[in-house]
């Protein structure tokens, strides 16, 4: 069966606020130039903000560009940041709230809004197709196109109906192919497409390896006496301390509306223990006294996880190849320092946007153009600026470990003003830091108490996570023999504690050894896997269209 194919002037993958800023900038100056500008935005997603989660504390300077009149437009930013309260947690009591002045700049969120970043994107969305654009949830990019010149083409989509051993059900429908003069890819952190141009076409040969890590969130609604709405806690040090040190990890607590609190736990991927649990330490976080007062009595709504990228401008590749541009957290825009990536992704797809549309215009375009004129529009960017003054930030921390690196952090942006004179490079792989078992300590982690801590699977049900249980595992081993020939007496194959969802586990298999169960339908596609395997191993790809978690509010 043949596939269909539609052609566009442009293909956006993914519906994250790269994405839909860009269509939405496009398709006002095409509006502005009374121009006719065909966009279609693709989500994986069963619907757009259903993969989307972020803390978010979140900077509107890039919105305010968009749309000048976002209040009246009804933009769900209805929570102004009060106030900011920075910890120091030496162990599982003890804490140490650092005074303002020490405070680094970019960790102060005055203007800032306390958002649901799925929301945001929703109303985003809505922003795009009063525009115009064509925005499809549940089509999960599978798949680049290239012309025979090997300049890109277009995306498809994945074949629906397709039975967990590639054979072809009754229901089966060929994927829908999507031909278009610029393919943009905004998919989010490691986007596997944006992976894979990257490789095909060199992207990164003159930037440091990309630095990751991976975001635990719970919402929460706690008792009205206990909330503050508007203020923000971010902490340091505690759980992520002794055995479990992972460089530049920390949590937060944002006070939302609605008696609701968004928490939190971002763990370094650097981490060189395999040992660590990232979600276990995001149980003992949630019991320290700092975090803890705030949940007493309260009624946990919904989990996740994300990965987040940390290596800012030095990390940053070549954002423009044949046929399209890589934009947002796919290229690596997240400014660490503030822990902040939505306003850099929506600025990054506003200037993506201006070089597509003055390469629409001209007669003489064809498809498979490298718009380096992108690359060039964003080193003369308010986004560039930004990023160059936090440049430091990820390698400060991995090259001189905490104390050092928040000292370097604190001088880079209160004493130089971001114009520190030196610049650090990290030529590190994160999958690579990882150090033999048997020469790291072990961690007792506790039982969770059902109360303030909980146990993976119960967390992943509160994630409306659904996969089709029938449909090819998305979870590829390129070798799977290596998870229990190599990883498990190595590494005791960190990936049962490196997922976050309780995906990959090591059972007996019956005959007095080991086998390595793949449970593909637990994946909140976090992406873990894919960059912290110290084999690299595993691939993540896309399930069927809409499967994943199923976020309201994240």
């Amino acid at each position: 069966m043949q596939r269909e194919s539609m052609e566009v002037d442009v293909v956006i993958v993914g519906a994250g606020p790269a994405g839909l800023a860009t269509a939405c900038r496009l398709l006002q100056l095409a509006q502005e130039a009374e121009k006719e500008i065909s966009v279609c935005v693709l989500e994986k997603g069963s619907e757009v903000g259903a993969h989307i989660l972020s803390g978010a504390v979140f900077e509107p300077s890039a919105l305010n560009e968009l749309f000048p009149d976002w209040k009246e437009k009804g933009a769900p930013l209805n929570t102004a940041v009060t106030g900011d309260d920075v910890y120091y947690l030496p162990g599982e009591e003890k804490s140490v709230r650092f005074p303002d002045l020490l405070v680094p700049k970019p960790m102060r969120n005055h203007g800032n809004y306390i958002v649901s970043l799925g929301n945001l994107c929703r109303w985003l969305a809505e922003q795009a197709m009063e525009l115009g654009a064509e925005v499809f949830p549940g089509f999960a990019a599978a798949e680049i196109l290239y012309h025979e010149d090997g300049t890109v083409k277009g995306v498809a989509t994945g074949d629906m109906g397709v039975d967990a051993n590639g054979e072809k059900k009754d229901a089966f429908e060929p994927g829908f192919e999507f031909h278009a003069k610029y393919t943009i890819l905004a998919e989010g952190c490691r986007g596997h497409l944006g992976k894979e141009l990257i490789a095909r076409f060199e992207l990164d040969k003159d930037s440091d390896p990309q630095h990751y890590g991976i975001g635990l969130k719970e919402v929460w609604e706690i008792p009205s006496e206990l909330h503050k709405e508007g203020l923000v806690v971010h902490t340091a040090g505690y759980p992520m301390i002794g055995a479990s040190y992972a460089g530049s990890s920390g949590g937060f607590l944002y006070h939302a509306e609605n008696n609701q609190v968004y928490l939190g736990l971002i763990v370094d991927l650097g981490y060189k223990n395999p040992h660590i649990s990232p979600f276990d330490e995001f149980q003992k976080f949630k019991q320290h006294p700092v975090i803890r007062q705030y949940l007493e009595g309260g009624k946990r709504l919904s989990y996740g996880a994300r990965a987040l990228n940390k290596g800012g401008l030095n990390s940053l590749p070549k954002m423009s190849f044949p046929g399209g541009l890589l934009i947002g957290c796919d290229a690596g825009t997240m400014n660490a320092a503030k822990i902040k990536g939505s306003h850099t992704a929506m600025r990054s797809g506003m200037l993506a946007a201006e070089s597509l549309f003055e390469s629409l215009q001209q007669e003489t375009a064809k498809p498979g153009i490298d718009l380096t004129e992108y690359g060039e529009r964003v080193k003369s960017s308010a986004l560039y600026e930004e990023l160059h003054k936090t440049r430091n930030f990820s390698a400060g921390f991995h090259k001189f470990g905490f104390w050092i690196g928040s000292g370097l952090s604190f001088i880079e942006h209160n004493i130089f003003g971001g114009h520190f004179p030196l610049t650090f490079k990290d030529r590190s792989h994160d999958y690579a830091q990882m150090k033999p078992a048997s020469e790291c300590p072990k961690i007792d982690y506790p039982k969770p108490d059902g109360k303030i801590s909980f146990d993976k699977l119960s967390s992943v049900f509160l994630s409306n996570t659904n996969h089709a249980e029938d449909q090819p595992c998305h979870l590829k081993l390129i070798d799977p023999e290596v998870p229990i020939k190599h990883n498990l007496p190595v590494y005791d194959e960190p990936a049962q504690r490196y997922c976050p969802a309780g995906v990959y586990e090591v059972l007996d298999d019956g005959e007095g050894g080991k086998r390595f169960q793949i449970n593909g339908q637990n994946c909140v596609h976090c992406k873990t896997c894919d960059i912290k395997d110290p084999a690299q191993n595993i691939q993540w790809v896309v399930p069927e269209g809409s499967g994943g978690p199923n976020y309201p509010n994240m």
